[in-house]
């Protein structure tokens, strides 16, 4: 191909894209206001979260710390429960951490530049490509898992897709087809098209794909599209296997802070221990803990997956009376406080239910 018919190609790329996206964009709270926070706001939210799912979550947020300095002055656990129920705390740890340096080191502005945004915590190079493309306007890339599958089946390419040379290859191809100006909507067009039609395992909607023509996994290959892109093999999870408690003095309900670090670091839980334990087991554990038990009574199996772990729980109901209220580390809690004030993260929603 020639000089002339690839600077072609690429207008014709970026052309018939900009044209699907005016007829098929899906309208979002964050596109129909696209201030720097919030494109980072949903951003963070969106990483591992389908769209769905965040749209409550955001609006609620929004609605509780509507810029980035009422979310730098808040406190992590207001953050928290806000959160609450999103899972991958991290992100919002994250969240109110650069905050607190965009207000102090910005002036409560994010910053333009994608290496700028990459100094904050919890920005990466997706995210930040994607702030400055939305927001700003900048011309670059945001390369996610959709833009890195519409490259690989539409330009063939048959390397790991979840190595860094293939987010390379894939930054430069759509660098060379960006249309001036219209950075933002070539990103979301992107997003879009690989949400709703160049599917990660459902059968792609080729016959609805505006890039369908140069396709080359659909050119060459049809019906072989699910081929691309070369994914590594999954690591297997880990299984852990936990004994939850769910502890009752009257209308309250023992809970206590997880450590500042690790697994749902800060987060409140339900009190816990490793193992499958037998009642005879669960009452000296509880009598470990400074808690004596009236009665246990055994509750249903639950689960919880993770990413890369695996939660297989067994339940006990357990009273108890505790006039001095719960030892330390534990606190006694009513419902609605637990509702309001302590974020518990859905891994034990199973058992939520008791309280």
């Amino acid at each position: 191909m020639d000089c002339m018919s690839m600077e072609m190609e690429d207008r014709e790329f970026g052309d018939a894209l900009l044209t699907w996206y005016a007829d098929n964009r899906r309208s979002l709270p964050w596109r129909e206001d696209p201030t720097p926070y919030h494109v980072w706001l949903s951003e963070i939210m969106l990483q591992q979260t389908r769209v769905e799912a965040v749209i409550g979550y955001y609006e609620r947020f929004l609605a509780a710390l509507p810029s980035v300095e009422d979310l730098a002055a808040a406190p992590e656990d207001v953050c928290l429960k806000l959160w609450e129920g999103l899972g991958y705390y991290s992100r919002v740890r994250n969240l109110h951490k650069a905050a607190v340096m965009v207000v102090s080191e910005y002036g409560g502005k994010l910053p333009r530049s994608v290496k700028d945004l990459r100094r904050l915590p919890g920005i990466g190079g997706y995210t930040a490509a994607a702030i400055a493309s939305i927001a700003y306007g900048e011309p670059e890339p945001a390369i996610d898992g959709n833009l890195l599958r519409i490259f690989s089946r539409y330009t063939g390419y048959a390397g790991n897709i979840k190595l860094p040379a293939a987010a390379g290859e894939a930054d430069l191809f759509y660098r060379g087809r960006m249309p001036e100006g219209k950075a933002g909507d070539f990103n979301q067009a992107l997003m879009d098209l690989g949400a709703a039609v160049c599917m990660p395992t459902a059968q792609p909607r080729c016959g609805a794909c505006p890039l369908r023509d140069r396709c080359d996994v659909h050119g060459a290959r049809p019906g072989e599209e699910l081929s691309l892109p070369v994914m590594p093999a999954k690591k297997e999870r880990r299984i852990d296997e936990l004994t939850v408690f769910v502890v009752r003095d009257g209308d309250r309900t023992v809970v206590r802070k997880r450590p500042a670090h690790g697994l749902l670091a800060g987060l409140y839980e339900l009190p816990n221990a490793q193992g499958r334990l037998t009642a005879e087991e669960a009452d000296a554990w509880l009598r470990g803990q400074g808690l004596e038990a009236l009665r246990i009574t055994p509750l249903p199996e639950a689960r919880h997956i993770f990413t890369h772990r695996e939660w297989r729980m067994q339940g006990y109901l357990v009273r108890i009376a505790s006039p001095s209220g719960a030892p330390k580390p534990y606190i006694l809690a009513d419902a609605d406080q637990i509702r309001g004030q302590y974020a518990v993260p859905s891994a034990f929603s199973a058992y939520m239910e008791y309280i």
